[in-house]
């Protein structure tokens, strides 16, 4: 077993644990910088936050070495188990949890709180792993496609219930790791056309939206089927039951709305049309009809999910980020002051310590979700640009490990591991320079915290455990 034991070391990848270490290392010394005290200077100071992060990230080499030792079999035939642990984690933290931040999203023990959330991304990523690679099911069948849906929405909305917006959206991450594993990528464009109608929704008028959505349409339905006819008859059709419900309207003297009449004429027309579909097989215009309606409900609910379902701060955070509304002391200063502590950075930096942004605490959350500006304001240009650098090299390395395993399973979660670090160092980043919305997610390994730094490390070191595992094992 010692023999075994040793030479499973003799195979972890020790240049991605090195990237680890080095991390999480330059990470505590910005934490250190940016929440440092004259009268607290000692590194060890357990009522700072340095000191706090000093004994997370000693806890936290300990779960990587837990993480190393285990044997890959564990994780696969404990995968269930640990997804509905999660499950029921973050049951129980919407009953008991404690709200910091107007979010109900930790578990109290003792002096220390737990955020199930966090944790819960490892556990996504091993279910979905186990499941995609039992007996190679494929993304094509419907049936695999709507269960692998449902197990990452799970966990996706019991978060939303928090709320925690930015911990939710994370989950849309695990779309790259569908893809490497044959998700259509008709699927992947329609996803990304419905992001896009979400911001157009909110840019332009729904009028505009709903006549650019009617007009394209009819464009895609004359390259596709090539039929002149059958594409004007649906245009008549249209008309014809859009002017009788507006008939209707005034003659009952109710005021309907434009996007009810579209809507309520889409729906009567498509059933009159459904001779058509069935005389001509039109199955192409068939499926164009349902992305139509689909849009056109999207588009109809936007203004509900934004205005009933988004905090009032993530409303003005993303109408500040499109440009419909300027608020620089109000929500938009945390990413004004994030800019300025950045830029104040020059070339080369002002130096260790010596960052007068954080330190005088114009920067919120400054070793948190804001950390890179401590990077920006006291390394620079050269040190923001070499961190960059660096995490993409530890990112690409990961994708390598990934790609080369021989197990599905440990390839599919190694995706997922990729996955998870890539969007939280992307969007992490870009809510720091005003690309995305502040929508509060930790950069891995370098933002304070014990929870998100824990998980962080179970999730690579269980990755690393299947790599040096890999010519062995073959699930």
């Amino acid at each position: 077993m010692d023999y075994k034991r040793s030479n499973i070391l003799g195979r972890i990848d020790w240049l991605t644990v090195i990237m680890y270490l080095a991390l999480v290392f330059f990470g505590f010394a910005n934490i250190y910088s940016s929440a440092y005290r004259e009268n607290h200077p000692q590194i060890f100071d357990f009522s700072q936050r340095y000191g706090k992060q000093f004994v997370w990230i000693i806890a936290a080499l300990f779960l990587a070495i837990l993480g190393v030792m285990i044997n890959t079999r564990f994780y696969y035939f404990f995968a269930w188990p640990i997804y509905i642990l999660s499950i029921l984690s973050l049951i129980a933290v919407l009953m008991i949890g404690a709200t910091i931040h107007g979010s109900r999203s930790w578990i109290p023990l003792g002096p220390f709180h737990i955020q199930p959330a966090e944790f819960a991304k490892v556990a996504t990523a091993l279910a979905l792993a186990k499941y995609m690679s039992y007996y190679n099911r494929t993304l094509s069948q419907f049936k695999t496609l709507l269960n692998v849906s449902l197990m990452i929405f799970l966990p996706a909305a019991l978060i939303m219930l928090q709320p925690d917006m930015g911990s939710t959206m994370v989950y849309s991450a695990f779309i790259l790791v569908l893809y490497r594993e044959g998700l259509p990528t008709s699927i992947l464009i329609v996803g990304f056309l419905f992001a896009l109608l979400f911001i157009l929704t909110l840019v332009l008028d729904k009028t505009i939206v709903i006549a650019g959505l009617l007009i394209l349409t009819v464009i895609l339905h004359l390259f596709i089927e090539k039929k002149m006819k059958i594409t004007l008859k649906a245009v008549i059709v249209l008309l014809l039951t859009g002017t009788f419900l507006w008939g209707v309207s005034r003659l009952l003297h109710r005021n309907f709305s434009f996007y009810n009449i579209i809507f309520f004429s889409l729906l009567a027309g498509g059933l009159a049309f459904i001779p058509f579909l069935y005389r001509y097989k039109l199955k192409r215009s068939a499926i164009l009809y349902l992305i139509l309606i689909g849009s056109v409900f999207f588009a109809f609910s936007v203004n509900y999910v934004f205005n009933n379902v988004l905090e009032e701060h993530q409303r003005k955070r993303i109408n500040i980020v499109l440009g419909i509304e300027s608020d620089p002391y109000g929500s938009g200063y945390n990413v004004n002051q994030s800019k300025i502590a950045i830029g104040s950075g020059g070339f080369t930096g002002k130096g260790f310590l010596h960052g007068t942004q954080t330190k005088f605490n114009f920067v919120p959350e400054q070793s948190t979700d804001f950390i890179f500006c401590t990077v920006g304001e006291e390394w620079g240009f050269v040190g923001t640009f070499t961190m960059i650098a660096f995490y993409v090299f530890f990112l690409l390395r990961i994708l390598f490990l990934a790609e080369r395993q021989r197990s599905s399973f440990n390839r599919i979660y190694g995706y997922s591991v990729f996955s998870l670090l890539a969007f939280h160092f992307l969007i992490n980043i870009g809510m720091t320079i005003g690309l995305f919305p502040v929508i509060g997610i930790p950069l891995p390994f370098f933002s304070y915290g014990g929870s998100s730094l824990w998980a962080f490390t179970i999730l690579l070191f269980i990755f690393l455990r299947m790599d040096a595992e890999r010519m062995e094992i073959a699930f």
